[in-house]
């Protein structure tokens, strides 16, 4: 089975990942860290605000003092590197951000940040093969932190028939397809539901990571017409949709209804591979599976 890694020009159809398959695995992340004019202390201090910390509290669980915290927060200290990783941790800083709180109290970044080509991600690329291929004929894909396709299987291609072509121009934005009038959104039986779905966990991504594309991404998805299609579904139709909310999709053999997982790899020490994702979409009913199997087939 072939797992296509995206890059370059051209659309996302059958025929272009035919042409990708041979192609070097693309970046997922392309941007460089830039040191901060910011002090340590003024970024330690709104990472403890975004996480809804008081000073006490952060201090016992990083197990210092409240008045060194202070101090640190306030300039009248410079916290040590371990210091500044210890309260990052407590604080669930992303890895990327980690880096930047390092350069801002005058450290080298300890987290790499190397793309997918990089020999040294060998491993990821692998692990990122075997779950897309061995998932067929059930539709995956990798994304990065913004929502950007990496990798996907065969099966994602037939899925996106009657997109228009510019959303499936690399780099292609996953959310922005799904919910663009000029992408998924026409074929969504329930729309409604699975915009509302998309966007709470775009608000839980954005609370963990304050990342500032991220919030122009929802403020864009936001703006995008809420289409009226063929009926929202009903929650009732079968067990599944008692437990999670299912894509309805409508293509040319009926509708299909999918459920979302979501993986990513664990205790990560590199930028690149803690920004990975890969959501794999499971049959919800037996009709669905059959029609994945006929088109995988």
């Amino acid at each position: 089975m072939q797992v296509d890694y995206v890059g370059g020009s051209g659309a996302l159809t059958s025929e272009v990942i035919a042409s990708l398959r041979n192609r070097s695995y693309s970046p997922a992340v392309t941007t460089a860290l830039r040191p901060s004019v910011r002090s340590v202390g003024d970024l330690l201090r709104e990472w403890r605000q975004h996480r809804r910390y008081s000073q006490l509290a952060l201090a016992y669980d990083a197990e210092i003092s409240p008045k060194h915290l202070s101090f640190v927060e306030s300039g009248r200290s410079q916290p040590s590197r371990d210091m500044v990783l210890r309260l990052a941790e407590r604080l669930e800083v992303p890895l990327r951000e980690r880096n930047k709180l390092l350069l801002a109290a005058g450290f080298a970044p300890v987290f790499k940040e190397r793309t997918l080509e990089h020999q040294d991600l060998a491993n990821v690329r692998r692990a990122i093969d075997l779950v897309l291929a061995g998932h067929q004929p059930y539709p995956a894909l990798a994304i990065d932190r913004h929502w950007t396709l990496v990798a996907a299987n065969n099966a994602v291609a037939p899925l996106l028939a009657g997109a228009a072509p510019a959303l499936l121009q690399p780099p292609v934005n996953v959310l922005r397809l799904s919910l663009h009038p000029e992408g998924l959104a026409p074929r969504i039986a329930n729309l409604a539901q699975w915009r509302s779905h998309l966007f709470a966990r775009l608000r839980q991504q954005i609370d963990f990571s304050a990342d500032p594309a991220l919030m122009d991404l929802l403020e864009e998805l936001r703006k995008y017409p809420a289409l009226s299609s063929g009926g929202e579904g009903n929650p009732s139709d079968d067990a599944a949709t008692h437990m999670v909310v299912p894509l309805r999709l409508v293509t040319e053999r009926g509708t299909l209804a999918l459920i979302s997982t979501t993986m990513i790899f664990g205790t990560p020490v590199d930028v690149t591979s803690s920004e990975l994702a890969i959501e794999s979409f499971f049959p919800a009913d037996a009709a669905t599976a059959e029609a994945l199997q006929a088109m995988g087939g």
